[in-house]
């Protein structure tokens, strides 16, 4: 081989490799520009409902997605929806390794999210072998979720509310009242109607987008 000033030959080709390999990466994290969000994207969000800001925060920032009936502010959170969203919110480009759930489906839509989420110990199964995905989240699980992500992602934790206010502060389960109490301290989840906290409450789509 011959010599280019101090750089021989092969290394200005893996230079080149490289540099594609490089461009390639970032065109596969462009995201095609959205429409602009307004009452009319979604039949079920108007602009006088209380989350309508909260979604069009998730929607213009790619982090939930309606479906064919709408946005669904209403309808339950999924173990598999919320770390959906994590995933998207997080946009990693090196993919996870292969599943060790026997309940993920190859190719599902939620897959790469839940490899993403078990490798880095942000969501666990509920047993070593089922993820249960289109298992419902209480407000609590959502919790323990949320502030497993703020440490994955090195945020400080350490405020933690006392909870002793809500009446229904003996309805928390033990290992969600740490994460619980942080999410209280930032105002992430806040008391709903007689003060009550509604631990064992269902996540709906419309409170994960006002989170966010």
């Amino acid at each position: 081989f011959t010599t280019l000033g101090n750089k021989t030959q092969i290394d200005k080709k893996e230079e080149e490799e490289e540099v594609k390999e490089e461009e390639e990466v970032k065109e596969e994290i462009i995201e095609p520009e959205r429409p602009e969000f307004s009452e009319n994207t979604y039949q079920d969000v108007k602009k006088d409902d209380w989350y309508y800001e909260a979604v069009k925060y998730a929607y213009e920032n790619n982090l939930m997605q309606g479906t064919e009936n709408g946005f669904e502010p209403e309808e339950k959170m999924t173990r598999a929806m919320l770390v959906t969203v994590l995933y998207r919110l997080e946009s990693p480009i090196q993919k996870s390794q292969t599943s060790e759930f026997a309940d993920i489906e190859e190719g599902a839509w939620y897959e790469e999210s839940v490899l993403w989420a078990a490798e880095n110990k942000i969501v666990t199964g509920v047993s070593d072998t089922e993820f249960a995905p289109n298992q419902e989240l209480s407000r609590e699980q959502m919790s323990v979720i949320l502030y497993r992500y703020a440490n994955f992602k090195g945020i400080n934790t350490e405020a933690i509310s006392n909870l002793d206010e809500y009446s229904d502060r003996e309805e928390i389960s033990d290992w969600a009242i740490e994460a619980l109490g942080w999410a209280n301290s930032f105002e992430l989840i806040n008391g709903i109607g007689d003060n009550e906290l509604s631990p064992k409450a269902s996540a709906t789509r419309a409170q994960i987008a006002t989170i966010l």
